[in-house]
């Protein structure tokens, strides 16, 4: 077959039905003339709105509420996009809904955290890719048969012997037929539970994974791996890859090409526009990566591939919501690698993700994303052996190819509690 486009569209490109029809002049205009794979998102702030109610229903409080407004605002979308009554689009449509309450209604505190989490949220993707699809008219095909992953729930560990596997053996007959629409952020994994008739029998149980928040990225990128695609296109509300978020930082510059290199060191420090493991995939397979505007499509984006260009501008990275810990040792003796080897394997058990980390002769700091629940665990795995205080609410900036202007201007009126500075990267936590 000639070579795949991939497109995928954010939740701000689907956050309502005139984003969707937005999203269909793009295809039409832009897509048309090869095969076509494009990966959604959840609609607007679906994601969160789940994550709420999965919260509530967990701690089996009253959902009902929030509830009914992420079904109507669902089914608002529907009317507008004229999805008919008795359609099979429709009966999906409801049938997605009345599972979400199914599920919910199921849930307990006693139930894996993670695990019934990505079995909720899925269902953002799972209604916008029909609303999509709908609304091109086009195939859709459920991502949890083509991403294999393992049971690392909420960041699913690809399979990709078996992802290639399934990506080839079902996608190339879809998309010699026209466009074909998926979800982004989504795996599927399977493993055996005991029968309850017999204990010595086993059942093959089927269940959701996710990728990480805004994974659907990732996703584009999986699927164009598999498929060898010629290209792969997000769509944004920003002009292209830019040197910095517009809503924090004034004067924005962005950046028309870009190597893989560069961007996957942006992505890791945390530059929003790009999820962290989408560029490797594509990196191995060379496949170019356009990051364009959804609100003016005919505008050049960014392209991002294999290439040597002059220094960058300053690249200024905003992370907020973080904790700064500290561990000591309770002898006062020093930070060893025996110590460190103790927190690292505590940080993984409690799946805490280190975005700076310093150390002193007898002290040692991390700064991570601020999970309560899982800053607790790793309290509770390390208080025995180590002192241990920790800050919340603070904001980690980086500077990604920093000169001493750039440096004072994000510096400037802050009372800086960490700081770390390489030979092109300078970053610091601030309250």
């Amino acid at each position: 077959m000639e070579k795949v486009q991939v497109y995928k569209f954010g939740g701000a490109s689907v956050k309502d039905a005139a984003a969707i029809l937005n999203l269909r002049n793009i295809v039409e205009q832009y897509g048309a003339g090869q095969p076509l794979l494009i990966v959604v998102s959840a609609m607007g702030k679906t994601t969160n709105a789940l994550e709420e109610i999965y919260e509530l229903a967990r701690k089996q409080h009253h959902y009902d509420e929030p509830l009914r407004r992420l079904e109507q605002f669902h089914e608002q979308a529907a009317v507008q996009l004229e999805l008919k009554a008795n359609t099979p689009a429709q009966l999906r449509f409801d049938t997605l809904l009345r599972q979400l309450r199914q599920q919910l209604e199921v849930l307990s505190p006693e139930l894996e955290f993670d695990e019934y989490y990505d079995q909720i949220v899925s269902f953002g993707e799972l209604l916008a890719s029909l609303l999509v699809a709908h609304c091109l008219n086009a195939q859709t095909i459920d991502c949890r048969t083509l991403i294999k992953t393992d049971t690392t729930w909420r960041e699913g560990k690809v399979d990709w012997a078996e992802t290639e596997a399934c990506v080839l053996a079902q996608l190339p007959s879809h998309l010699n037929q026209g466009p074909v629409v998926t979800q982004g952020f989504l795996g599927g994994t399977s493993y055996s539970v005991p029968t309850a008739q017999d204990p010595n029998k086993t059942l093959l149980q089927e269940r959701t994974t996710t990728l990480g928040r805004e994974g659907s990225d990732y996703t584009a990128a999986i699927l164009a791996y598999c498929l060898r695609a010629e290209s792969v296109t997000i769509w944004k509300d920003v002009a292209g890859l830019l040197n910095a978020d517009p809503k924090f930082f004034p004067d924005t510059v962005r950046y028309p090409e870009i190597s893989y290199r560069e961007t996957i060191e942006m992505a890791y420090y945390g530059a929003s526009v790009i999820h962290p493991k989408t560029l490797k995939p594509l990196a191995e397979r060379g496949i170019p990566l356009r990051v364009k505007s959804f609100l003016d499509p005919a505008a050049e984006g960014t392209l991002i591939h294999d290439c040597q260009h002059a220094a960058l501008a300053p690249a200024f990275i905003r992370k907020a919501d973080q904790c700064l810990l500290s561990f000591a040792s309770k002898d006062f003796s020093f930070i060893s690698e025996e110590n460190l080897a103790v927190i690292f394997s505590a940080l993984a058990q409690a799946k805490l993700k280190i975005n700076v980390m310093q150390n002193s002769a007898i002290s040692f700091s991390v700064c991570t994303d601020y999970s309560e629940r899982r800053v607790h665990q790793l309290l509770d795995l390390l208080r025995e052996q180590f002192t241990l205080h920790y800050n919340t609410g603070l904001t980690l900036f980086t500077i990604k190819n920093y000169d001493a202007a750039s440096m004072a201007q994000l510096t400037a009126g802050k009372r800086l509690l960490l700081e770390q500075r390489t030979r092109h990267t300078f970053q610091f936590v601030c309250a």
